[in-house]
């Protein structure tokens, strides 16, 4: 199977040579080169307001995707209709597994949820439960997910178009755990696919004592809080279902 794509690449005001060599070199990418720095969250959604396709990828610049995956991730969406994003198994440059590839809910966000109360709108999701902890893998079934994996999201671009694209008040962290909710709250489904892998070649470390961290961080979670526990802005449904069902295996 071929699958028609087009690759867009936002460059966020790089000052190294890398814009000029992908218009050079990769003449028929989609080059979106913005002026000054944006947060991830604006940069993303000015790439998905040019894409053209019935599916989005979001993409992180270290992960590498074979042409496989991506028919084998295409045929998965196609198959399961109520599939709202997609996230992959990763490896890292070493061949091993990343465990944030199917559980990518920070233990801060956790704890903050159950001390805020808002983890009673995930009443049904395994994420408080007593059997959920931070060695909780299942690497090769394929299982919906609390949050879809921030390096690599799958999306069906109907479901972004009812949902609204990426919220650009959480403009390091919590996007990714923000669009996921967003998308089960309309009443489609994230999955973990485990029958194929994508290879991501390096992950930054974080100063997490740094100020600009902290502050991006925890800042995100008050974003939520405002946003859901209050419920200043208007949701398009009136119920607030659980994130989401335990885990299962599925055949495909």
């Amino acid at each position: 199977m071929h699958l028609e794509s087009e690759v867009i690449v936002v460059d966020n005001a790089s000052d190294d040579l890398s814009l000029r060599m992908l218009r050079a070199e990769f003449p028929l990418v989609n080059v979106i080169a913005n002026d000054k720095q944006e947060s991830f969250s604006k940069a993303v959604n000015r790439g998905i307001a040019v894409a053209k396709g019935d599916y989005i990828l979001i993409l992180d610049a270290s992960v590498i995707v074979g042409d496989e995956t991506l028919e084998k991730l295409h045929e998965f969406m196609e198959l399961h209709t109520d599939t709202g994003g997609l996230s992959v198994r990763m490896l890292d440059a070493g061949g091993c597994f990343i465990e944030g590839s199917n559980k990518n809910m920070p233990p801060e966000w956790v704890k903050f949820f159950r001390v805020s109360g808002l983890s009673r709108l995930f009443s049904k999701s395994r994420l408080f439960s007593p059997h959920y902890h931070s060695g909780w893998v299942e690497e090769f079934e394929n299982t919906e997910t609390d949050v879809l994996n921030n390096s690599f999201m799958l999306l069906r671009k109907s479901v972004l178009s009812e949902v609204g694209v990426i919220d650009e008040r959480f403009k390091t962290y919590g996007h990714d755990i923000d669009l996921s909710y967003r998308i089960r709250l309309a009443g489609f489904k994230n999955y973990y696919y485990a029958k194929t892998f994508v290879i991501q070649q390096g992950i930054p470390t974080i100063n997490k004592l740094s100020w600009n961290y902290i502050k991006n961080f925890y800042g995100a979670m008050v974003t939520f809080a405002v946003k859901y526990l209050f419920r200043l802005p208007e949701l398009r449904l009136k119920a607030m279902p659980g994130w989401s069902s335990p885990a299962y295996e599925l055949k495909q």
